[in-house]
């Protein structure tokens, strides 16, 4: 988890919210030293996959990343 704090309140940066899809793995990066760890991490785990780092520092401020905007909509 990225450690990120703003006005004292601490941002949920975490790399457990990645996406998975058809052919690739999308995880989100927080412009942190240790994003390079997370992806790597998550390649291991997926070996048959593409893993996509993508920034989410503008999705945490809504507290959550790449996971929740997958989600389904109900009807």
């Amino acid at each position: 988890m990225a450690h990120i704090l703003f006005e004292g309140l601490t941002l949920p940066a975490s790399y457990a919210s990645f996406l998975i899809l058809n052919s690739c793995v999308l995880v989100s990066a927080f412009n942190d030293s240790v994003d390079r760890i997370a992806l790597n991490t998550l390649a291991s785990c997926f070996p048959d996959r593409e893993v996509i780092g993508i920034s989410a520092i503008d999705l945490i401020w809504g507290f959550g990343t790449l996971h929740c905007l997958g989600q389904q909509i109900p009807v």
